[in-house]
């Protein structure tokens, strides 16, 4: 599958904001968004961007694309079974895209940014109710059990990871059990859980043109 294998935080810049696309160095003084808050470009800081409506819509579905790592079709069907599903689109659209594997291994602390949960998954290391499972746009359900393979245990950033996790801060329609590397899905993601700055009436507008 096709996919974004450029710098990260090039991403941010163009976005204007932080994706968190790199783990742990987002949260420190090395991330490059610090020093260049800028759109990369030959134009540099000095570049001023008057932003349509049109542009204003495009930039959030890069945004929302960018975070949860899927590119253009694959985000299109999300929207078109976001659309199929009956009530708030958008918040349906949010829904789906939390449901993923690959964020869910995230969110459970297995690894430190998407793009690493998503090795994880495509490499055969995350277990879903007894069954490997590797592909990483698998939507979990409520009663889904995830678990890091017991020969995967021992991989380096999966033991920091898992190590650096706060509980606290492990969104509500999760669970986890940090001695058993078992996560648990409790119920389906809602808008209150997805705590980034996004707008998705944005992007609705944008595919309803």
């Amino acid at each position: 599958m096709a996919r974004y294998t450029g710098p990260k935080c090039r991403l941010c810049r163009r976005e204007g904001e932080k994706l968190f696309l790199k783990g742990e160095k987002c949260f420190t003084s090395k991330c490059p968004f610090e020093r260049r808050r800028y759109p990369p470009g030959i134009h540099g800081p000095t570049r001023r961007i008057k932003h349509s409506i049109y542009s204003l819509q495009l930039r959030e579905k890069q945004k929302v694309k960018r975070i949860y790592g899927v590119l253009e079709k694959q985000f299109r069907g999300y929207y078109e079974k976001a659309r199929r599903m009956g009530g708030n689109i958008g918040e349906n659209l949010l829904s789906l895209l939390e449901r993923r594997l690959d964020n869910v291994v995230y969110h459970l602390g297995f690894a430190k940014s998407r793009a690493q949960a998503r090795q994880l998954v495509t490499h055969g290391h995350v277990i879903v109710n007894g069954h490997k499972v590797d592909i990483p746009s698998y939507l979990v359900k409520p009663g889904d059990e995830i678990t890091i393979k017991e020969k995967s245990r021992n991989i380096p950033f999966v033991k920091e990871s898992l190590e650096d996790t706060n509980l606290e801060q492990l969104p509500a329609w999760l669970s986890l059990d940090k001695d058993k590397f078992l996560g648990k899905v409790l119920r389906y993601p809602v808008r209150s859980d997805i705590t980034h700055p996004i707008t998705e009436r944005l992007i609705i507008e944008l595919y309803s043109k």
